[in-house]
This record gives C-alpha cells, sequence and structure tokens, in this order.
C-alpha cells in the first residue's frame, strides 16, 4: 500500500476538525494547498484569511483558488504572518477554528528566502490569541535546509512552555527513517485564558 504524503495525512486528520462557515488561517501560503483545503472545507460562509512576504506565493495561491472557484470567501495579504493579529479584523479574534503552518521555503524559488524563528513564534503568539477554543494550530517544520533544525528546535520549546492547562501540544517525527525528518506541532486551545 501506498504511503500518504505526509500534507495528505495532516489534511485528513484536520478534515473532520473543521466545519463549513468555520473561519481558518493559511499562515504561510506557499504554492496554495492548505489554502485550497481549507478554502474547500469552510464553504461560502467561513472566511480563509492567507499570509505569505512573497508576490509569487499570493499569485500561485490566488490562481489555485480562483481555478476551483473558492477565492470569494479568501483575504490574501502579502505581510508578514506575524501581523495576523493586527490585519485580521477584530470581530475575527477568538473566532478561528485552525491555522495552518509550513515551515521552510517556497519550493521552486529561492531557497534562502525561509521562514525565521523570531516572526514564526512571533506568529504562534499572535496565532493563540485569534483561536476559539478547540481551535487548532497545526505546523509542519522541514529541517532539512538551512536553519530549519534551530526554527524548529525553538518553535517545540515554545509550544512545549505553554499552559498546559489552556493548551494541549504534540509532536510528530513523520518520517522516523528519514535524515532530515519533517516534524508536525499540533497545538490545541483548551479554554480561553481567564
Amino acid at each position: 500500500m501506498a504511503r500518504l504524503s505526509i500534507t495528505t495525512e495532516i489534511h485528513h486528520f484536520l478534515s473532520p476538525k473543521i466545519d463549513e462557515s468555520d473561519n481558518v488561517i493559511d499562515a504561510t501560503l506557499g504554492n496554495g494547498h492548505d489554502a485550497l483545503f481549507l478554502a474547500k472545507l469552510i464553504g461560502d460562509s467561513g472566511h480563509l484569511f492567507g499570509f505569505d512576504i512573497q508576490t509569487t506565493a499570493i499569485d500561485n495561491t490566488n490562481r489555485l483558488l480562483m481555478d476551483h472557484g473558492v477565492e470569494a470567501q479568501t483575504t490574501l495579504m502579502q505581510e508578514s504572518h506575524a501581523q495576523m493579529a493586527e490585519l485580521i479584523p477584530e470581530p475575527f479574534h477568538g473566532q478561528i477554528r485552525c491555522i495552518m503552518f509550513n515551515l521552510g521555503y517556497l519550493p521552486g524559488t529561492d531557497k534562502s528566502v525561509t521562514t525565521t524563528i523570531d516572526s514564526t513564534i512571533a506568529a504562534l503568539e499572535r496565532g493563540c490569541s485569534l483561536l476559539a477554543n478547540h481551535g487548532l494550530i497545526s505546523l509542519l517544520a522541514y529541517t532539512g535546509h538551512a536553519g530549519g533544525m534551530e526554527e524548529f528546535t525553538a518553535v517545540k520549546a515554545w509550544a512545549k512552555s505553554l499552559n498546559a492547562e489552556e493548551y494541549k501540544v504534540s509532536v510528530r517525527n513523520l518520517l522516523p527513517d528519514h535524515k532530515n525528518p519533517p516534524h508536525w506541532i499540533l497545538i490545541e486551545r483548551l479554554s480561553a485564558p481567564l
């Protein structure tokens, strides 16, 4: 039996946890595959916010969403994901069901342009403030590129430091036999802070 791709495995896990009319975020648009996955799940009554600093990522994602007829319920911003709390309208704060991150570089482009520890942790902190109760942050960290393992290690330490009464955190090595395996961090908000 063929092994599912890592992205497909994550999509299978998240799919039953996201409903029509939910509000979601793709924090690292890349080529738009997570954005398309989320947009299809939320239907016409939900909303997808997407972030990427690269014009190519915005263009690729917009084209993919338009090709599938799901662009109407989306807002794509060529901004750092670290600014998400400031850029997403206040009525959506505390109403986000899922935030997806893919750390690393945009496939097929300059590998020196990558996510960074500082902006990723800032984005995660802001993302936590946007989550609904039982909302999820799904973060796929690629470690084979320069700085990738350091970013994953810092993000894992940050996630493990979250208040266990407010957040449930799991970390999985998705390809244990791989030299530089990708790691999946899943954060669930259990309750809003008092």
